[in-house]
């Protein structure tokens, strides 16, 4: 509940420094038509002035010119105290008299594009220049004395206050005061995350003594994962080509699900580059068909095969530019999302006729290999880890058994190690020609997935009119190594001739043996691909 002493204020004198200067002469002239004196700093004064309003340096408050480069304009008792003093202490007012500080009113700030800039990636020294310092102190001090002054760090705002001064016979309300104090607080905490992140980044250093996350609000979604839960989608200005900075062409509004099930998609599909079209099919963030093709039609029948079932009501992520021949092949079958980096004038129009399939275009894929990290929460604390960059090559591999895999076996075994570091643990994958034929996800035993994983690609079989399951002949990759030997007679039982997985158990020598008297080859990775 506001305090006692929080009355409609009058906006007699504002303070304008904005580096993005949208809607800024608007504003200006809005409030100059309602009699409030304009006070402004170096490219905002020159801006207001050339629009013809009445501008007063902020030099007039402070009695002392701007210098440094502009680094020393605002950090002044006659800024400062004409933000923070409280209306209608005495003490205060005493003090503002006696040192000639004029009451600021409303602050509209917004602060040096410091994360565009470093998503440009602009070198130290210019990364640096772009660290705001007065704006986030001036910003705070408003803020804080919200009872008293307005407070804006976004443009959006500016009609919001203008609402609210006709409304209160040019006052601003204390619930407006309040939301805009919450709002910027918001807003410099974002902009400092962004600075501490940027440092640990330059130092290589994963475990900062201090972890911030922040983000802007993109969408607030209907519900959550249930309709009981709130939620809402908050962007981190990282430029990664995915949902965050897609551009939906059409369909109705993305949900939660919807939002984590396309990442997991497109983060997928962009493990094989653009050398060669690949499709990825995810059903609750995993994926039901990966493949590679010569084409992305073929790819994508490939990776349809896998659990057409599943496919119904699922993501469609492309590697490249969508075509109308893939694209009236997908829209035969419900799906909720398409994403790509393009999609040609056919593809637009096919998918237009089914106005509840969203259509995202991403200009690119995001690189597997980028730094980054990812958080989730725990109970009074966040998980923040390194992104899951790893990526094993023919060079890194170690035949074990007595049989080396063929060239054919290889590719798949490399192709099917990939899909398996986008699939929940525990994960086994089946392939052949460079296409997933049955997947095992999320089990808490490694014997589970690789049973489930054969009994889809039975299935599949089945729906495609075949006698033999499709895992017969195909080889097996495990995110993890197999614990005992089980699992991995289990997988040549389904008609797996190779196998690649991590290795580090204390019975791998078993696991070796087993495979060997199988006649299966068997490689490891040294790597594992834990997704929980």
């Amino acid at each position: 509940m506001p305090p006692p002493s929080s009355p409609n204020r009058p906006v007699r004198r504002a303070l304008l420094s904005v580096s993005d200067k949208t809607g800024l002469i608007e504003f200006g002239s809005a409030l100059a038509r309602r009699g409030v004196e304009l006070v402004s700093t170096g490219g905002t004064a020159k801006a207001l002035r050339e629009a013809g309003l009445e501008v007063a340096d902020v030099s007039d408050i402070t009695r002392f010119p701007e210098m440094m480069d502009g680094r020393v304009k605002t950090l002044h008792p006659g800024v400062h105290g004409g933000l923070l003093f409280v209306r209608g202490n005495e003490t205060h007012q005493d003090a503002a008299n006696k040192h000639n500080i004029v009451p600021i009113d409303l602050l509209a700030v917004n602060l040096y594009p410091f994360e565009e800039t470093i998503s440009k990636g602009a070198d130290y020294d210019t990364s640096i220049e772009n660290i705001d310092i007065g704006g986030p102190a001036m910003i705070r001090a408003a803020a804080k004395n919200h009872d008293g002054v307005a407070v804006l760090v976004d443009a959006s705002d500016y009609d919001a206050v203008i609402a609210d001064m006709d409304a209160n016979d040019n006052h601003t309300s204390f619930k407006l005061r309040q939301r805009l104090a919450a709002k910027a607080y918001a807003r410099t905490a974002a902009y400092d995350a962004a600075i501490s992140n940027w440092f640990a980044a330059e130092l290589e250093d994963d475990a900062p003594a201090y972890r911030a996350v922040a983000g802007k609000l993109a969408q607030t979604l209907r519900y959550g994962e249930n309709p009981h839960q709130h939620a809402a989608f908050y962007t981190t200005g990282e430029q990664r080509p995915g949902v965050a900075t897609a551009t939906q062409l059409q369909g109705k509004e993305l949900s939660y699900n919807n939002l984590n099930d396309t990442d997991a998609a497109f983060e997928c599909v962009a493990e094989f580059g653009i050398e060669q079209p690949a499709v990825a099919i995810i059903k609750h963030a995993n994926p039901c068909g990966v493949a590679l093709g010569g084409s992305l039609l073929e790819a994508y029948e490939k990776a349809l095969r896998c659990d057409p079932v599943s496919a119904f009501g699922g993501i469609i992520a492309l590697n490249g530019r969508l075509d109308g021949a893939t694209a009236e092949k997908i829209a035969g079958i419900f799906t909720e999302v398409i994403i790509a980096p393009d999609a040609d004038a056919d593809a637009r129009a096919i998918i237009a006729k089914k106005k509840n399939l969203r259509l995202l275009i991403t200009g690119g894929l995001p690189d597997p290999q980028a730094k980054g990290f990812t958080a989730k929460t725990v109970a009074g604390g966040l998980l923040v880890q390194s992104r899951d960059a790893g990526r094993v090559t023919q060079a890194d591999l170690r035949v074990v058994t007595k049989r080396a895999p063929t060239e054919q076996e290889m590719r798949d075994l490399l192709f099917a190690f990939r899909v398996a570091k986008h699939v929940k643990s525990n994960a086994i994958i089946y392939a052949k020609d460079m296409a997933t034929v049955g997947i095992g996800a999320g089990q808490m035993s490694r014997i589970d997935s690789s049973r489930i994983a054969a009994r889809k690609s039975e299935d599949a079989a089945k729906e495609a009119g075949l006698t033999d399951a499709l895992a017969k002949g195909s080889v097996v990759a495990s995110d993890a190594f197999f614990p005992f030997a089980d699992g991995l007679m289990s997988a040549a039982e389904a008609g797996a001739t190779a196998v690649i997985q991590p290795g580090g158990s204390i019975r791998d020598d078993e696991v070796i043996a087993a495979a060997d008297e199988a006649g299966l080859a068997m490689v490891l990775t040294g790597m594992r691909h834990f997704r929980h």
